[in-house]
C-alpha cells in the first residue's frame, strides 16, 4: 500500500515538472516571436529637396511719420510779442512775416548808429578827397621849389667861383654864395624825404586810418540793423504753424520756441533695419506704408540710406517719403512699412521651418540620408522671405531636406517621410532597396 502511494506521488511530480517545462517553452516561444516581430521606432516627418529660384527680401519694420522739413522758430532777442500775423493751422510761405516783437528801443539804437556812419562816410570822402591829396600836392610843391633853389645857387656859386678866380669878386661874395648854396641843399634835401614819406607811408597811412573809422561806424550801424529785424519773426520754409504757446502782449524768450512750422507736404517714415538688408535697397526703390484707418496701404519711395550706421542698434537707417499734399495723414502717426527689395536670381531655397537655430546663433538643417536616418547639416543663410530662405553654403539640390518634424530630432533617428495630408511615403533607405 504504501509502494503504491510513493508510486503517485512521483508519477504526480512528473506531471507537473512536465507541465512547468511545457509552459517555460511556450512562454520562451512567445518572447522570441514577440522579440522578431517588433517594428523598429521611426519619426513621422515630411522632407523635400531645395528649389532654386528668385527670391527677394520684403523689409518690415515700424515707425511714426515725420514732416518732410520742420521749423521751431525762437526769436534772437527776448521782447514781448507785439502782434502775430498767423493762426496755429495757417498755411505760410518761405519769407512770410509771422510776427513782429518790440522794438522801439532797438530802433532808435539803430538809427543812432546811421547817423555814427552817415558822419564817418563824410570824414572819409573828406579825408581821401580833400585833406590826403592836399597834402601830397604841398610836398610835391615843396620839393619843386626845393630843387629849383638848389640848382639856382649851385649855378651862382660857380659863376663866382669863375669870377673870383679873375680876380672880379672879391672872396667873401663866393662865401655868401656857397653858405646859400649849402642851405638850399639842406632844404632839398628835407623836402624830399617829406615828400617820400607822404608817398610810401602817410598817404597809405592815412587812407587806412579814414577806412577803419569807416568800416566801425558801418559795422555797428549793420549790428544795430541787426537788432532790429530780430524782432521779426519769418518762416524759414513753407509749410504749416502747428503750434503757437504764446498770444500777443506776453514776451517770448530767447532759445524758446515762439512758432513751429512743419512742411506736411510729404511725410517720411524713418525706419533702422540691418546693414545686409540695407545693402540690397537703393534710392527710389518703392514701398508701402501701412496707415491706420486707411483701406489700401500708402505708396512711397526709399529717399535716404543713412551711410553709416546706428552707433547704439548697428542698424541703417533708411526714409520712406509718402506724398501727403491734401493733408490727410497727420505727423505723429504710428504706421507699418514694408520694401520689397531686389530679386536674387537662381537662389537655392527651403522653407524657413527647415532652419534650425543654435545658441551661438548658427544655422543648420536635418537631412535624410541614404541609411534612412536623420541628419544634421550646418548651412549659411542669406534673404528670407514669404516663409522661405536662400541657402547660400552647405546644401545642394540633391539633398533631402526635413521641413516639418526636425525640431528635437537627434543625430541618426531613424524617420519616416509623410506627405502632407497624412499619407507614408518609403524611407529614402526604402526606397533604394526596393530599387
Amino acid at each position: 500500500m504504501r509502494e503504491l502511494i510513493d508510486k503517485k506521488r512521483a508519477l504526480r511530480y512528473e506531471r507537473e515538472l512536465l507541465i512547468g517545462i511545457l509552459l517555460a517553452l511556450i512562454l520562451a516561444s512567445a518572447g522570441c516571436s514577440k522579440k522578431e516581430t517588433a517594428p523598429e521606432v521611426q519619426v513621422d516627418v515630411q522632407a523635400a529637396h531645395p528649389t532654386q529660384g528668385p527670391i527677394s527680401a520684403h523689409v518690415t519694420a515700424d515707425a511714426v511719420l515725420a514732416p518732410l522739413a520742420q521749423a521751431a522758430i525762437a526769436p534772437k532777442i527776448s521782447a514781448p510779442v507785439t502782434k502775430f500775423y498767423v493762426q496755429r493751422g495757417s498755411h505760410v510761405k518761405e519769407g512770410q512775416l509771422l510776427a513782429t516783437l518790440e522794438n522801439r528801443d532797438l530802433t532808435a539804437a539803430a538809427l543812432d548808429n546811421e547817423g555814427s556812419f552817415t558822419a564817418a562816410t563824410a570824414a572819409y570822402d573828406a579825408s581821401t578827397k580833400a585833406q590826403v591829396p592836399e597834402d601830397y600836392q604841398k610836398a610835391e610843391l615843396d620839393f619843386t621849389q626845393a630843387k629849383a633853389n638848389l640848382e639856382l645857387n649851385q649855378s651862382i656859386v660857380n659863376s663866382r667861383k669863375q669870377l673870383f678866380a679873375e680876380g672880379a669878386i672879391p672872396g667873401r661874395d663866393l662865401d655868401t654864395a656857397v653858405a646859400a648854396l649849402v642851405q638850399a641843399q639842406a632844404a632839398y634835401d628835407t623836402t624830399k624825404k617829406h615828400l617820400e614819406s607822404m608817398t610810401t607811408v602817410s598817404h597809405e597811412a592815412a587812407l587806412k586810418e579814414a577806412q577803419g573809422q569807416l568800416a566801425s561806424a558801418k559795422g555797428k550801424y549793420m549790428g544795430a540793423e541787426a537788432q532790429v529785424s530780430y524782432s521779426e519773426i519769418h518762416s524759414p520754409i513753407n509749410g504749416v504753424v502747428t503750434d503757437r504757446p504764446l498770444f500777443a502782449g506776453e514776451t517770448a524768450t530767447t532759445g524758446a520756441p515762439l512758432l513751429t512750422v512743419m512742411d506736411t507736404s510729404a511725410l517720411v517714415a524713418k525706419i533702422h533695419i540691418s546693414q545686409l538688408l540695407a545693402q540690397r535697397l537703393q534710392i527710389g526703390d518703392s514701398a508701402s506704408i501701412t496707415v491706420p484707418g486707411f483701406d489700401e496701404p500708402v505708396p512711397a519711395k526709399v529717399s535716404l540710406i543713412s551711410p553709416a550706421l546706428d552707433p547704439g542698434s548697428t542698424t541703417v537707417e533708411v526714409w520712406l517719403r509718402i506724398d501727403n499734399k491734401d493733408g490727410k495723414i497727420k505727423v505723429g502717426t504710428p504706421v507699418h512699412a514694408a520694401i520689397a527689395s531686389k530679386a536674387i536670381q537662381n537662389a537655392l531655397k527651403v522653407p524657413t521651418a527647415a532652419i534650425l537655430t543654435a545658441q551661438d546663433g548658427s544655422k543648420s538643417v536635418m537631412i535624410v540620408g541614404a541609411d534612412g536616418a536623420a541628419h544634421k547639416k550646418t548651412v549659411d543663410v542669406g534673404v528670407q522671405d514669404a516663409g522661405e530662405v536662400q541657402i547660400t553654403t552647405g546644401l545642394s539640390t540633391n539633398d533631402l531636406v526635413i521641413n516639418e518634424g526636425a525640431y528635437g530630432l537627434d543625430d541618426g533617428t531613424k524617420v519616416k517621410l509623410a506627405t502632407a495630408s497624412g499619407e507614408d511615403k518609403p524611407s529614402a533607405a526604402k526606397s533604394g532597396d526596393d530599387q
